[in-house]
């Protein structure tokens, strides 16, 4: 049984997040895989063991503010999931948690997790729009499509990865040179609206990756993805639009 875990996503799952869950599970059950989504409530405790993926949301600053020191008390658990090949997938909010804390525009500060060596800081200006970012992964180089919309400024670790580079949109930092972060099968990114729906190969990576974990065939039957293609190819050309 595949277990997806997202975590307090009464909380962490602004701009259709919940989607992402949808995504994952639904491709599992068209290959035939048994899937169980399992949400991690607030005051409950992860079972590390018990994973095969995790997904944090988005949520606003107040949210995140909410949740950050319950999240924090996961870390142990989540470290081991990580290190037992439990992938992660972190979106906007769920992004800057990974890191060590984000900063408010008024210097409040919000500690992260720690699990990834990043920090956030708050702009002066929100960065919004469609984007297209080039992602390499599982030997395949991938356009990423979605939407960006937030102030944060994040910036990695001499260590850290890019999850890829923006050909549209502003990135972590504003600048378009970098877009998430990668670390194993630990991924962040800012990209959401959901981000799962129009990008079926990296749904499929996280399921892979599952599937490996729970010692299940980590080769996946081809779905027919035409309507997620079309969907992605629409996304594309807006993007690529807005950005003349």
């Amino acid at each position: 049984m595949l277990r997806i875990v997202p975590i307090y996503p009464e909380l962490l799952s602004i701009y259709a997040d919940r989607g992402n869950v949808r995504v994952l599970a639904q491709r599992a059950r068209w290959r035939g895989l048994p899937v169980e989504v399992v949400p991690l409530g607030l005051g409950e405790e992860l079972d590390p063991a018990a994973a095969d993926v995790i997904l944090i949301g988005g949520g606003q600053d107040r949210d995140q503010a909410l949740v950050a020191e319950a999240l924090i008390a996961q870390t142990p658990a989540l470290r081991s999931a990580i290190a037992d090949g439990v992938p992660v997938l972190a979106v906007c909010g769920g992004f800057q948690l990974l890191g060590h804390r984000y900063v408010d525009q008024s210097g409040r500060e919000t500690p992260g997790t720690g699990l990834v060596d990043l920090e956030t800081h708050a702009g002066t200006r929100r960065i919004i729009g469609n984007v297209l970012v080039d992602v390499r992964l599982g030997g395949e180089v991938h356009t990423m499509v979605g939407f960006e919309n937030h102030a944060g400024r994040t910036r990695l670790g001499a260590g850290v990865t890019p999850f890829g580079r923006p050909k549209v949109g502003g990135g972590n930092d504003g600048d378009g040179l970098a877009e998430g972060c990668r670390v194993d099968r630990v991924i962040g990114t800012y990209v959401h609206g959901p981000l799962l729906p129009k990008n079926p190969w990296l749904a499929d990576q996280l399921l892979s990756w599952a599937c490996q974990h729970r010692g299940l065939d980590p080769v996946l039957e081809t779905l027919d993805d035409r309507l997620e293609a079309a969907a992605a190819e629409t996304a594309m050309r807006i993007a690529r639009t807005e950005s003349r």
